[in-house]
Parts: C-alpha cells; structure tokens; sequence
C-alpha cells in the first residue's frame, strides 16, 4: 500500500510553482534540516521545504546565521531530502560561499546539488549578487532569492527590525526584485517588510513572491518550522503565528519519563524481555 501510495505523490517543481501562482493558489513553505521532522511536514503537504541557514539559530545555538558553514548545511539538506517523496527541497548557499566571486558562487551550488540531491538554491541579496545569480542559472541551477531583511547582512543593518520602510530602499527593494526576475531567477522570498510593499511587488513580478513577516497579498508564505511548532519561546516577532506548544509538550514528557524512572516505574514487567 505505501508504495502505490508514494509512486502516486505528485512531485512539486518550479514550473508547479509557477502555475500555483498563475492560477491564485497560495504556497506553503516551511523549513526543516533533519530527516525525522522532514518526513512529518512532507507527508503533510508542504509545498516546499527550505533547508535555512536559520539552522545556525535553532540547531547550532548560534546567535546569528552567519556561523554555518556550506558542509554544515549540505549535512542538513541531505537529511531532509533523503525524508521527502512531495516537496520542493530548496537550500540556502550559508554565509560567505558565494558573496566572493560568481565562481565562488558556482562551486557551492553545485556541491549542494551534487552532495544533498536537493533541487534549488537560495541567496540574499539583489545588483550585487546578480552575475552570482546568471552564473548558477547557467549550469541549470534553480535560484530563489531573497531580498528585504537578509539575516546574513545583520551587521550591516544592525538591527533586525522592519526593512524598506522609507521610499529608497522601498525602490531598490523593487529594482532588485525585477532583476532577480530577469537574471531567471523562480521564486522570491521578502522578509519584514510593509504589507503594502510586498503587495506591490508580488503584482509587478510574474514569478512567485513568498513572504515571512510581509502580509498577505503575497504568492506565498515561509515560517521557520521551530518557531511556528512553538519550540523556540525566545522569539516573538508579529508574523509569527504558533500552531502548537511542543515546549511545553515535549518539556512535560520529559519530566514524566524522569519521574517514573525516579521511581523506578518504568520500564515496568510488560515492557521488558
């Protein structure tokens, strides 16, 4: 049963994307970075999994994305595509393995393609990523991009607050968006930026726009899958909506198991050989 049940998964593509966006039908995007957690939000229907360099955060314990090596991240992407029957498996290129050259830009891709058999990759930025941008496109590489608040630039902003609130990031923001779309890029996340920027921008591109933090007049939405299982408490940000408690949960089995091993209840005679 479960292998007529996987031949018949329709797998999603860029083009499936495309069409989502063509058609008026939201995408649903989440990121993950283990097989366990991969396995449960595919067979859930997730459009697309996005393997963040958020991993640097939520799985390192680091306090910013910039940490995270490309081994690092290869390491995450292959677990979770091993899990995936449905998704789109999209990796970010971490924190210095593409800002150098296009060349530089090229050889990461390709190593995540190559290693983890993941099918697209993603970068921040806009003009200044563009011929890193052309350069992967060329070897036939799907690109998103990523433009607005860009976690890897943090120290250049120096805050993590809403971006493009004033009207000349507001207009490069639209400039780079264009240009993405043109280098060939398939799809753009904005992150924190106003509602109505986002809205705009969405209509003016013909590929699709998935926002975090962008409102809803987007093609699409992405949450990181720790914040929005409520796993991470610390995080508190307005576009962030939690669907469960599992710290609460998890931290309640856990003392439970202690307790009964404390008191020496489990494992009891029906749970041992």
């Amino acid at each position: 049963m479960s292998i007529h049940k996987k031949q018949d998964v329709k797998k999603i593509t860029t083009h499936q994307l495309q069409e989502m966006k063509n058609r008026g039908e939201k995408i649903a995007m989440l990121t993950a970075y283990d097989y366990s957690m991969a396995k449960i939000i595919d067979g859930a229907a997730i459009d697309v999994i996005l393997v963040g360099d958020s991993a640097s955060n939520v799985m390192a314990g680091n306090e910013t994305t910039l940490p995270i090596t490309l081994d690092q991240m290869i390491y995450h992407a292959t677990s979770v595509v091993k899990a995936v029957t449905r998704a789109l498996v999209v990796v970010d290129i971490p924190f210095g393995y593409y800002q150098g050259s296009s060349g530089e830009a090229l050889r990461s891709s390709i190593r995540i393609m190559k290693e983890s058999g993941a099918h697209a990759v993603k970068l921040e930025g806009g003009e200044e990523v563009k011929d890193s941008v052309k350069r992967i496109l060329s070897a036939g590489v799907p690109v998103m991009g990523h433009l607005g608040l860009t976690p890897q630039s943090i120290f250049k902003f120096g805050t993590y607050s809403v971006r493009a609130k004033e009207e000349e990031e507001a207009q490069k923001l639209i400039e780079d968006a264009l240009l993405l779309q043109e280098c060939g890029c398939f799809g753009i996340v904005l992150e924190k930026i106003p509602a109505v920027l986002a809205k705009k921008v969405s209509s003016m591109l013909s590929i699709p726009v998935i926002g975090i933090g962008a409102g809803p007049d987007v093609d699409g939405q992405v949450l990181v899958m720790q914040d929005m299982l409520g796993i991470t408490q610390e995080f508190k940000p307005r576009f962030l909506r939690r669907y469960a408690d599992l710290n609460a949960i998890v931290s309640d089995a856990v003392q439970h198991y202690v307790s009964d091993v404390k008191a020496k209840d489990f494992p009891n005679q029906e749970e041992k050989y």
